[in-house]
């Protein structure tokens, strides 16, 4: 029996009156009945505007229940997209390896160094490093030298002089005074170019984080140095417009010990290496209290936005030891 919605009754503001029910069929007139499978013309049975309809239509999807599933189309970019993760399990521990292990790392080491650690003078442990010849030639060669000793100079006595928690880092040698004249007597220099280009072509062709736990990298760039400052200067009775360099740039002897998987360094630093022996050494370095860095006071940013001298100098003392962490002897494992 056809019955008007409860849903109009209780709307008389937005609906016309509804129309009286149809007489009862008789069973001559149910047999008579079309069963056609067409819907229901609501428009032939109901005096309702399009407005009427239309709310009725939205609002009786409440008492339906939730709609069956309908077929995704997908547009022609998804299309395109879509066989790509056809394996998506695959792809996301494919993705999973890059970004853990760089398989485009050859990790065969060809040699082996070793680092002797002291902390105030006592004696903490050795480190053994193994150098990565075969990825990293220039980088290799570079930090087997300085350990051995070949290039006149050497890491022996001098200081790792940052502690962050991620890694430790080492300060190498200076490229003036004792250790600059060292190296010009044996024919050694500071030449950095070769080992930028070995680590513009290893971030060009890698994915993923190269500096995991454990790794050794030799620092190539100041990710944190600020662009040149201009100023104006007299020259030949004229002014002129000079580029001052506010920082210093690696000069390709300081190095870092990862103590953690560190995605940040792989914008600065050339992987050379890993710890073979001595994981338990380089977690005694990073436990090391350090001077407490001020890099979120306000003075300090302006400072350095405008590169005062003063923010440099005192950016270069956060992080340094209070103790004395020193490398008191190392070279080469045959």
């Amino acid at each position: 029996m056809w019955q008007t919605p409860r849903l109009f009754q209780h709307s008389p503001q937005l609906l016309h009156p509804p129309p009286p029910p149809p007489p009862l069929l008789t069973p001559t007139q149910i047999q008579d009945f079309p069963t056609s499978q067409s819907p229901l013309n609501l428009r032939q049975h109901c005096q309702f505007s399009r407005r009427e309809l239309a709310i009725f239509g939205s609002s009786s999807l409440l008492f339906l229940g939730p709609p069956a599933l309908e077929p995704v189309h997908l547009s022609k970019a998804q299309a395109e997209e879509s066989p790509a993760n056809t394996n998506g399990e695959a792809g996301q521990e494919e993705d999973s390896k890059i970004t853990s292990s760089p398989s485009c790392i050859d990790k065969t080491t060809t040699k082996k160094a070793f680092l002797d650690i002291s902390v105030n003078g006592e004696r903490v442990g050795r480190i053994v490093v193994g150098l990565y010849g075969n990825s990293a030639p220039a980088g290799a060669a570079r930090f087997s030298d300085l350990v051995s000793g070949a290039a006149g100079i050497s890491y022996r006595r001098k200081e790792f002089v940052k502690i962050m928690p991620n890694y430790v880092q080492h300060g190498g040698l200076r490229s003036y005074g004792v250790d600059a004249e060292l190296a010009q007597k044996t024919g050694g220099n500071f030449e950095i170019d070769s080992l930028k280009s070995e680590w513009e072509g290893v971030n060009g062709n890698c994915r993923g984080t190269k500096n995991l736990e454990g790794s050794v990298g030799i620092i190539v760039r100041d990710p944190q140095k600020l662009p040149p400052k201009l100023k104006l200067i007299a020259k030949n009775g004229k002014l002129q417009i000079d580029e001052e360099e506010v920082g210093v740039d690696p000069n390709g002897t300081e190095f870092v010990i990862a103590t953690k998987d560190s995605p940040e360094l792989d914008e600065s630093v050339l992987v050379v290496g890993r710890v073979l022996e001595g994981m338990e050494v380089v977690q005694r370095i990073g436990q090391v209290k350090t001077v407490q860095e001020n890099t979120g006071s306000p003075y300090f940013r302006v400072a350095k936005l405008i590169g005062d001298k003063r923010a440099v100098v005192a950016e270069r003392g956060f992080n340094r030891p209070y103790s004395k962490v020193v490398v008191s002897n190392c070279g080469l494992i045959d």
